[in-house]
């Protein structure tokens, strides 16, 4: 299928199954369709959105894989949400929908679905009345409070509880959940200690099922049972790629689901690698470790035990095992810090197995054993689970410290990472994630009865010409899909209906030195600062400024502060005065704001209007190549004899870069400019793959140097 229209280009790079949608479907989305008639002038006919709508009906009809990037502005989610109402409603089907992003979450939560559900009426009813569709957003169990753990923290909060700090936090817990209609965490005002839910959060090793006095209001439970009748569930990437990896071990939470999509897409990669492997941080022994018992305080769950009447010897000898885990844990990480200064760890990866001792595998073991047989001596059953809890946990650590130290997956890249001092010592974590996920992907996803569909603005490393062959069009999804193993996958690009060439502007600046030079050298960090100024008053503020790493975002925040400040624009600094949500808000409600954002601020992040005007990419987005999974990527790529830049690094970059391109136009009345502050899009060869990667018609404003100023291109 190929075609133009005055919304942009449409383009199935691989035909599909079904010409034809079915008709029922196909109306939904129509300008006659229940939807215009719901909304009436507020609606837009949309092609590319009845394009992406067909493909995702036949993948599903067809139980097989379809990957569709789809603009900015296509209306990706009804296109993928009115198929997927029509199997559930009318096939008795289960379909997963699964987001990065919470804002995507409530967005098809709280607006799309009712919506769609008000405009198809009646049709969602059967003969008896009842509906058809049966919608929920799933939440993982630690989101939910539990009743009955937060009473027993009530009673004994003296004993539990070291702070006046830890009680206050329990008692706004308290005051929520007395008010709550979810329990879930989302809704809990901010706490001083967060750690303190925990304590009360709802957990499967301390779960007591039907003999629980709170079985009937539980939270948890409640929505467990809404789950398990609904068939069109809504969760993260983080919820969904655990449950893939449970079931790898053939244990789940979803119930079994017959397709799944995959929103935002582009970033699957990362969500799967990090929820099969494993990450263990001296935090996180820290903390249980100080919820059992507290030696500066002597306060803690064990300590409250004695209150209960429990033999002071065996709980003595639980608190000595207590101690001693926690001087084996501080070895253990003080050990990784070592090791990480060391000359064997240029930059965390470590790349042998038993490169430290491991004293804390058996101390977990030990008082994992301990903490069992305790429970053996206590009478009272909710302290049994609790202890039950404790036990699994204990044991949970022990097995994942074993795991990371003899590094038992060989396909699998293993690393420590030592950051910024907490309470006098250093934030550790040792951690290990395949190196391909693909396999992986393979045989627990893609290989299985249920259809699936990645949609994403950005799954393609250029944008496809439409008189190219359909067989070159290809390979442009070439990379997504072998970093996934979806191979096989049909592929469709849908452009955004939006006119770029009329609201978007893109500044190329030649005249930068190039960032390999240094990026903290002072002449560059000089250049960059007074480029940036200068784009800023231009556009009079409302602008993105993206980094690639921190340092530098943080040397040009101290650079801009006071300029800034006297031109009266506001400077929010992503790291530097509150979370990233709270962050944007504050940029939103700004009319001359700049906002200093990396890593997250590139991706899922939705300003539209005047607000933002500007968006400025201080440097082409290339992973840095000594992290130690990008490091270990690109060695298996050299490896089997493949060129790692070209394969990987260049498209990675490329994808990542249309991601921060695509902050600026949110909706067709948007207008502004993008600057690229890096030379190398104009003076390398490669630059031209970024450049082919922007959305038709984009104008490109280049900014170069003059002829007699001498300039010559710093070769990188």
């Amino acid at each position: 299928m190929r075609g133009r229209t005055k919304f942009g280009r449409v383009r199935f790079v691989r035909s599909c199954a079904q010409t034809f949608l079915p008709s029922a479907v196909r109306d939904v989305l129509t300008e006659h369709g229940p939807i215009a008639q719901l909304l009436g002038d507020r609606f837009e006919p949309r092609p590319q959105q009845l394009a992406m709508a067909e493909a995702v009906a036949s993948a599903m009809a067809s139980r097989s894989i379809s990957m569709i990037e789809a603009g900015t502005g296509v209306g990706k989610s009804f296109a993928y949400l009115v198929p997927a109402i029509e199997r559930c409603a009318f096939h008795n089907e289960k379909v997963v929908v699964a987001t990065n992003t919470i804002a995507l979450q409530e967005q098809l939560v709280t607006k799309d679905i009712p919506l769609l559900e008000k405009a198809l009426g009646d049709r969602l009813y059967d003969e008896q009345g009842r509906a058809r569709l049966r919608a929920v957003l799933v939440k993982g169990r630690g989101n939910y409070v539990s009743l009955r753990r937060l009473k027993m923290a009530s009673q004994r909060q003296d004993q539990l509880f070291p702070d006046a700090a830890s009680r206050r936090s329990l008692h706004v817990i308290e005051d929520w959940a007395a008010q709550t209609d979810d329990g879930t965490r989302s809704t809990l005002p901010e706490i001083e200690r967060p750690d303190i839910w925990d304590r009360v959060q709802s957990d499967s090793g301390n779960c007591m099922g039907r003999r629980c006095p709170y079985n009937e209001h539980c939270f948890y439970q409640n929505a467990r049972r809404e789950m398990e009748k609904a068939n069109l569930l809504i969760c993260n990437h983080a919820l969904f790629f655990s449950d893939l990896a449970l079931r790898s071990r053939q244990v789940g939470f979803l119930p079994v689901y017959q397709h799944v999509i995959l929103d935002e897409a582009h970033g699957v990669e990362d969500v799967a690698a990090e929820h099969f492997g494993l990450s263990l941080s001296h935090g996180r022994v820290s903390h249980l470790l100080n919820a059992l018992y507290t030696p500066r305080t002597r306060k803690g769950y064990l300590a409250q035990l004695a209150h209960l009447g429990t033999d002071m010897d065996i709980l003595e000898r639980a608190v000595e095992l207590v101690r001693q885990a926690d001087a084996a844990a501080r070895a253990f990480f003080d050990a990784l810090v070592d090791l990480s200064h060391s000359p064997e760890v240029r930059n965390g990866r470590i790349r042998r197995p038993d490169a430290i001792a491991n004293p804390l595998t058996p101390a977990m073991n030990n008082l994992a054993l301990r903490l069992r047989h305790l429970r053996e001596q206590i009478t009272s059953e909710p302290d049994r689970f609790e202890l039950n809890a404790y036990a699994i946990r204990a044991a949970e650590i022990a097995d994942i410290a074993e795991a990371l130290v003899a590094q038992t997956s060989p396909g699998a890249c293993y690393w420590v990472e030592v950051s910024q001092r907490y309470a006098g010592r250093p934030r550790v974590t040792l951690a290990c994630s395949p190196i391909d996920v693909a396999p992986l992907l393979r045989e627990h996803l893609f290989n299985t009865d249920a259809s699936v569909i990645l949609t994403s603005a950005t799954l393609a490393t250029r944008t496809v010409d439409m008189d190219e062959p359909v067989e070159r069009a290809e390979t442009a999804f070439a990379h997504t899909i072998a970093r996934l193993g979806c191979e096989g996958a049909s592929t469709l690009q849908l452009g955004s209906p939006f006119d770029h060439a009329s609201q978007v502007e893109l500044y190329v600046d030649r005249t930068m030195p190039s960032p390999t030079r240094g990026e903290l050298e002072p002449a560059y960090l000089r250049e960059l600062v007074s480029r940036i100024h200068d784009h800023l008053v231009d556009t009079d503020g409302g602008a993105f400024v993206l980094f690639t790493s921190f340092r530098l975002l943080y040397a040009v925040a101290d650079a801009m502060a006071e300029p800034l400040e006297s031109l009266g624009m506001p400077l929010f600094v992503q790291g530097r005065g509150g979370s990233r949500s709270a962050l944007l808000e504050a940029f939103r409600r700004t009319e001359r704001g700049v906002l200093l954002g990396a890593a997250s601020f590139w991706q899922g992040v939705d300003v539209q209007g005047s607000t933002l005007r500007n968006v400025i990419i201080t440097r082409l987005p290339f992973d840095p190549p000594d992290r130690p999974l990008t490091e270990a990527r690109l060695e298996r790529i050299t490896d089997r004899g493949g060129n790692p830049f070209m394969e990987d690094s260049l498209p990675r970059a490329v994808i990542r870069f249309r991601q921060g391109f695509g902050r600026l136009i949110r909706s067709k009345t948007d207008r502004g400019r993008v600057v690229v502050l890096d030379p190398r899009i104009a003076t390398k060869p490669y630059g031209r793959l970024f450049l082919q990667a922007l959305p038709e018609g984009t104008r490109i404003v280049d900014i170069a140097p003059e002829p007699d100023d001498g300039f010559e291109p710093h070769p990188d």
